[in-house]
């Protein structure tokens, strides 16, 4: 899956404009991503993506950064071994992309507005 355009709340992927947050698997986008408390992460929201045991999580905080990823959802991705990076969308789409080159199982969590 390569990501070939971001703007705010559009994302193209592999050819296909999605409008709503996503995650990015391997071999499969959903969409769309939505959780339980629009701007604050926990880690039943990634439920689907810690699932597929990836070796490296991006997630996209947003265009502005207007998500929250509290520390508990951090110290639980640490817990479970998961790698893990947040920076905003825009930030986020490119570490994906360079990623995804050197790291067989990158899943990305990204949030295109705010």
């Amino acid at each position: 899956m390569m990501i070939e355009k971001y703007s705010f709340g559009s994302i193209t992927i592999n050819g296909q404009e999605y409008t709503k947050d996503v995650i990015i698997f391997p071999d499969t986008v959903l969409s769309p991503w939505w959780r339980e408390e629009g701007h604050s992460l926990s880690l039943k929201d990634l439920k689907e993506a810690t699932e597929a045991k990836p070796s490296l999580l991006i997630i996209g905080t947003g265009a502005y950064g207007g998500m929250n990823i509290p520390n508990e959802t951090l110290k639980k991705l640490e817990e479970k071994n998961i790698d893990t990076i947040f920076a905003k969308t825009g930030e986020a789409v490119k570490l994906y992309n360079e990623k995804i080159q050197a790291t067989k199982k990158v899943i990305a969590c990204l949030h295109l507005t705010c």
